[in-house]
Order: structure tokens, then C-alpha cells, then sequence
């Protein structure tokens, strides 16, 4: 007589793992790549107007001059609203983009397979769950850094030459991040936290709502301290001066000495511009680095 024993259940290849997690999330990653396609259209179509909106918005005269066009031919031109408009929706898009990516991950990326039981089936399958959750968050990891960079991209080439009049002054909230690599850095950040959350709570709902507690919190703390992640430059005169519209005004005092007034400006120039993405940059990748290797350890910390 031959012996039965039970099969062991065949080894789940990297490559599987992830078709697996794509196509769980699919309702997810359709509507994301409807979102980019959608962005990426809307920019595209904003570049063309860029040259007529400029057109709109610059000087002119009356009666018009040689070098100044007609004021009244100007002002018929309406087009220039429709492109700062549209900017300014798609920087809004791309500077809260982590709060959709962390209520997702919370919700229905860790939370629900947690309180629905699909986790420790898939651990029953020769899936580890070091490698559940790796692949859980590398293949979004993944889709976020190319979308997101990508629509950075094409975002900044629609600005055209950034005319402050219709794309807003670089140190804006919206416009600061959705010019540089901090877009991408706050989805990432969106990713690991939700993915904690997930973990810690173990609840699709809870998850959804600390995820996005802590999204906010981070968001509007480096948001208020933005101006001191730099060293800002301090101008000192006497008399008065002002200040380009292009530089970030920090502090401005004005104080009469030995009966002369003197003016004292602190603020960052438009070349902080880089040196401020460089750093916010680096601290969001360090919260979604150590949320993750704490979401890491805390998974191997639960099992039995």
C-alpha cells in the first residue's frame, strides 16, 4: 500500500506576490491610473493655453503703443483665468495627495485583510508575512513614485516660465510641493502610516481615521515650519526698502537707532527653493522609513 501524506502547499514566487496584491487592489489602482491619466490630459491642455494666457496678463496701454497692446484687446482675453485656475487645481491635487494613499492603505490595503482574516490565509499559503506586507507595500511604493513624479513632471513643464500671476509664487503651500520631489515624499509618508495604522488597529475604520489624524498632523507641522528647515538670509538697512515679490518673508521689524530708522528683513530667496525641497524631502522619507520598520516589527511581534 502507498502511504498518503499531505502535499505542501507550492512556494508563492515574488512575481506572483504581486500579481496577487494588483490584482486585489485593482478597483484602486484603475481609478489611480484614471486620476494620472486624467491630470496628465488637463496639463497638457494647459500648456496650450500657456502662451494666450500669458498674452492675457501682461502690460498695455491706452491708446496702445508700439510696445503695449491695446488695454481693451487684453482684457478680452479670458483665457488667463482658465490657466491659473487649472494650476492651481492640479497643485492642490498633488499636495493632499497622501490622504487618500493613507486612508487607503489603512483602510483597505492592511486594515480590512486584518480584520477579515484574507492576511493569515495568505500565511497559510507559503507566504511569509514579512513577505505579505513587503509586497503589500512595494508594489503601491512603486506606482506612487512613478505617478506621482511623473504628473511633478509634467506639472512644472505646464507652468512654462512659472509667471507668478498664473502659476502662484513658488513659496505657496500648494505650489511648493507640487514642484519637487516633497509631492512624492508625502505619498510615501501617506503609504507607511496608513500601513501602521493598519496594523496597529487591525480594523479597516480605526486604521482609515488614524491614518489620516497623523497624515494631518505631519502635513501641517512641516507645512507651518516650512521657512525654518533653512538657514534665511537677514537684510539690515537704513531707511526703508522693500522686498522682492519672489522672496519668502520670515520676520520684518523696523527700529529707529541713535534717531535713523533701521529696517531688518528675514526671508528666503527663490534659490532656498531646492535647499527647502532637499530637506522636507529627506524628513518625510525618514517618517515613511521608520513607520515602516516599525509596521515590521510589530507584525513580527503579533504573530504567534
Amino acid at each position: 500500500m502507498t502511504a498518503l501524506g499531505t502535499a505542501p502547499a507550492p512556494a508563492v514566487r515574488p512575481g506572483g506576490l504581486v500579481r496577487t496584491v494588483a490584482r486585489t487592489h485593482r478597483t484602486a489602482l484603475v481609478l489611480t491610473l484614471l486620476v494620472l491619466a486624467t491630470a496628465t490630459a488637463a496639463l497638457i491642455w494647459l500648456h496650450s493655453l500657456g502662451d494666450e494666457a500669458r498674452a492675457g496678463n501682461s502690460a498695455c496701454a491706452t491708446p496702445p503703443t508700439d510696445r503695449l497692446p491695446s488695454c481693451a484687446a487684453v482684457e478680452a482675453i479670458t483665457v488667463d483665468e482658465t490657466y491659473a485656475s487649472g494650476l492651481a487645481a492640479i497643485a492642490t491635487v498633488l499636495s493632499w495627495v497622501m490622504f487618500p494613499v493613507a486612508a487607503w492603505a489603512g483602510g483597505a490595503l492592511i486594515g480590512r485583510e486584518l480584520e477579515s482574516g484574507t492576511a493569515e490565509l495568505a500565511w497559510t499559503q507559503s507566504v511569509t508575512p514579512a513577505r505579505w506586507l513587503a509586497a503589500k507595500l512595494a508594489v503601491p511604493a512603486a506606482l506612487l513614485t512613478a505617478g506621482t513624479g511623473a504628473l511633478v513632471l509634467v506639472n512644472v513643464w505646464a507652468r512654462g516660465d512659472g509667471d507668478p500671476n498664473l502659476a502662484g509664487d513658488w513659496y505657496y503651500p500648494d505650489v511648493f510641493v507640487s514642484t519637487g520631489p516633497v509631492a512624492v515624499a508625502y505619498a510615501l509618508a501617506g503609504l507607511a502610516l496608513g500601513a501602521l495604522a493598519g496594523l496597529v488597529w487591525r480594523r479597516a475604520l480605526p486604521a482609515v481615521g488614524v491614518a489620516l489624524a497623523a497624515s494631518l498632523l505631519l502635513h501641517s507641522l512641516l507645512e507651518r515650519h516650512r521657512e525654518d528647515l533653512w538657514p534665511s538670509v537677514t537684510r539690515t538697512e537704513a531707511g526703508s526698502f522693500e522686498l522682492p515679490r519672489s522672496a519668502l518673508q520670515v520676520a520684518w521689524s523696523d527700529s529707529p537707532r541713535h534717531g535713523v530708522p533701521l529696517t531688518r528683513a528675514v526671508f528666503h530667496p527663490e534659490s532656498h527653493f531646492w535647499p527647502l525641497q532637499y530637506v522636507e524631502t529627506g524628513l518625510l522619507l525618514a517618517v515613511a522609513a521608520a513607520a515602516t520598520a516599525a509596521a515590521f516589527v510589530l507584525l513580527a511581534r503579533r504573530l504567534p
